[in-house]
């Protein structure tokens, strides 16, 4: 197979004109961040952010350039903000008007969590279900642009549909509308994508997706306190977030750090779920607290923000989120599901505490 240069792609993209300044992309500079990995294209495109709609053909024949090259397996093209001087800093931290709006949604909250590895996803899952159980018309965005889970997890497969030449349709599983890069990219490819590309992808799923009317959109968040954390935070008009942690201090350090990190940038802090509270065995039922026990209600109490709850260890959801079929939809009546649909019964408590007039209406049972 020919070996794919960064000069090869250049010179497919320079015959790609931008119809409006009648110049090619290469001319023009609006190339960056080329990246090519076992014969995967992946690249940026600067743009004037008011101009998105209009050069999303240009985005398209771009792509459509570089995939016409030998050699090339596939080529993903994202538009970034043209870089421009900084501008004055506003008032404080989060002030200004957000970028993106979703006007049919309802409350955006972001699922989050300091450090990977204390199943974020499988909550943000099955908080959907159960908030979906509840009646509510709700979304999940997988921002985990690098590491996402959400089609495995909800056992959805496929490409989104077009509705037209700029927005699709989400997928959608047991009722819950869902967007994510792995719909759009090889399970077992790995994203090398650098900074600019991931805000622009991101930005992409939230702007182009016809969500329609949702009461709730749960944002899987990548892990830690980076660039898609500062996207979401300071672009779009988050509701609220929530810490999932798992007991032990190490990660309970790296989940202040988020609370902290939404905190800086206005976000409120909705609540802490501290998941894999404790460990039921399969067999007896017998409870051991592996990871200790009560460290992220503590944690939450010490930081003056809600405990949502604690959800167990326990084989069966590990099994159920392998197989695409979340507990809380194919064993709703288990002690595991209960525990998410109180966790997700606490969080819409928390959003009416916190004065969001848009927030749903549920009723506790």
């Amino acid at each position: 197979m020919p070996t794919i240069t960064e000069a090869d792609v250049r010179a497919a993209l320079s015959g790609v004109r931008d119809p409006a300044r009648n110049q090619d992309v290469i001319r023009l500079g609006m190339v960056q961040e080329i990246a090519i990995r076992d014969g995967n294209v992946a690249f940026a495109l600067e743009a004037d952010p008011a101009r998105a709609k209009a050069l999303e053909v240009v985005r398209r024949a771009c792509e459509q350039a570089v995939l016409s090259l030998p050699g090339v397996a596939s080529v993903s093209a994202v538009l970034t903000a043209e870089r421009r001087p900084p501008a004055p800093a506003p008032a404080g931290p989060g002030a200004g008007a957000h970028a993106i709006s979703l006007p049919g949604v309802r409350s955006i909250i972001a699922v989050a969590s300091g450090k990977g590895g204390v199943g974020k996803s499988t909550v943000t899952a099955n908080l959907a279900l159960a908030m979906r159980r509840r009646g509510l018309q709700v979304g999940i965005l997988d921002a985990d642009i690098y590491g996402p889970s959400q089609p495995r997890m909800m056992g959805i497969a496929g490409r989104p549909q077009p509705i037209d030449d700029r927005r699709i349709r989400p997928m959608a599983g047991y009722g819950i509308k869902v967007m994510s890069i792995g719909f759009m990219v090889d399970e077992e490819r790995p994203m090398i994508w650098r900074g600019p590309m991931v805000q622009g992808a991101l930005e992409q799923l939230l702007r182009d997706v016809e969500w329609g009317e949702l009461d709730v959109l749960l944002v899987d968040m990548p892990p830690g306190t980076g660039d898609v954390q500062l996207t979401m935070s300071q672009r779009v008009p988050l509701r609220g977030a929530v810490i999932v942690s798992t007991p032990q201090d190490i990660a309970l350090i790296d989940a202040r750090k988020g609370l902290n990190m939404f905190r800086r940038v206005d976000v409120p802090v909705l609540g802490f779920i501290e998941n894999m509270s404790w460990f039921a065995c399969p067999h007896c039922g017998t409870r051991t607290e592996i990871f200790a026990h009560g460290g992220a209600e503590q944690a939450a109490a010490a930081m003056d923000v809600p405990f949502l709850g604690g959800i167990p260890l326990h084989l069966a959801i590990r099994e159920t989120s392998d197989q695409g079929q979340p507990i809380v939809a194919s064993a709703p009546e288990s002690a595991e599901a209960r525990a998410f649909v109180e966790v997700a019964d606490r969080l819409a408590q928390a959003l009416q505490a916190a004065g969001t007039a848009a927030a749903p209406e549920i009723s506790f049972d």
